[in-house]
């Protein structure tokens, strides 16, 4: 009898109740709909369900009844309500595609946009095998690495004022596998570095919006982005011309400087630049028609 009473305690502290769980196409609307009303509200609730249960858009059309568990559901759910709330979907997603590469990001780094593409393949045009590359607020690296993997024997060298910027920087190149051609100092531009190093080109996508633009840029921007990465003082210049003027003594003669601009600063930049020495300035368009990229070379006459 005692015998038969253990055998039923086993049974029943075996015994495993399946979390309930609900069929993918539910869920999804489910999310969709708390989502309604904001831009991309569809394609956000797809990739984070992708993201939070591993369901893609083709298995979700292919096989709607396709089953999420309950923790599933409410990681996905969460996920939806942090979207809602305007953060932005790479930061809950902690990665965004950049030149076709995975960046690992967070609310330390500015987010990776694709109009700073046009920037790397402004620069790859440039570059040739073992150049020597210097990028300033590098932020998530996602500049330097992109030249690093697509070019050959390249180095290179980030600095940002932010430490934790740098500690994700240095993840993202473990990552990619490029720790053994980068390294990274933390210091406000040009500080962070010793005075006698030198450089092929000298690269930034540098904070330009204007202090007072700021507070008129999407919630998901000037809430939850980085400011120390967007203002660039009261005309957006601020950073333009202490870059400009400071480059030249890390900058090897026939070197290049390629800067990033807002796209109403193209002649204000180029007079800086025309006014420091440099030659050969060139105002390159994004995909958009709206003026992206400087890129200007350092003369002899310029000071060291």
């Amino acid at each position: 009898m005692a015998e038969k009473n253990h055998v039923k305690e086993c049974e029943t502290e075996c015994v495993t109740v399946p979390a309930a769980s609900c069929p993918c196409r539910e869920v999804y609307e489910e999310g969709a709909a708390l989502l309604a009303g904001m831009e991309d509200a569809s394609l956000d609730a797809r990739l984070l369900l992708e993201h939070f249960c591993g369901i893609s858009t083709h298995r979700l059309l292919a096989d709607p009844d396709l089953p999420v568990s309950a923790p599933e559901r409410e990681a996905f759910l969460e996920g939806i309500r942090r979207r809602a709330a305007r953060e932005p979907l790479a930061y809950i997603l902690g990665e965004q595609i950049f030149m076709g590469l995975p960046f690992m990001v967070s609310p330390d780094v500015l987010i990776p946009e694709q109009d700073t593409e046009n920037l790397v393949e402004e620069a790859l045009r440039y570059l040739e095998d073992d150049s020597r590359i210097l990028d300033l607020c590098t932020g998530s690296g996602c500049i330097l690495l992109s030249l690093l993997r697509y070019s050959n024997g390249c180095t290179g060298t980030g600095t940002d004022i932010s430490a934790p910027a740098l500690r994700l920087a240095g993840e993202n190149a473990r990552a990619l596998g490029l720790s053994g051609r980068c390294r990274w100092f933390q210091g406000d531009l040009f500080a962070a570095l010793d005075p006698g190093v030198r450089f092929d080109l000298i690269i930034s996508n540098p904070p330009y919006v204007p202090t007072v633009v700021i507070e008129t840029l999407e919630p998901e921007v000037r809430e939850a982005q980085p400011r120390l990465a967007l203002d660039g003082g009261p005309d957006g210049l601020a950073f333009y011309r202490r870059i400009i003027r400071e480059a030249s003594g890390f900058l090897m003669i026939g070197g290049r400087l390629m800067l990033e601009i807002g796209h109403d600063q193209a002649e204000a930049v180029r007079t800086l630049l025309e006014e420091a020495g440099y030659y050969g300035i060139e105002i390159i368009r994004d995909y958009g028609g709206n003026d992206r990229v400087v890129t200007a070379v350092r003369s002899m006459k310029q000071r060291m």
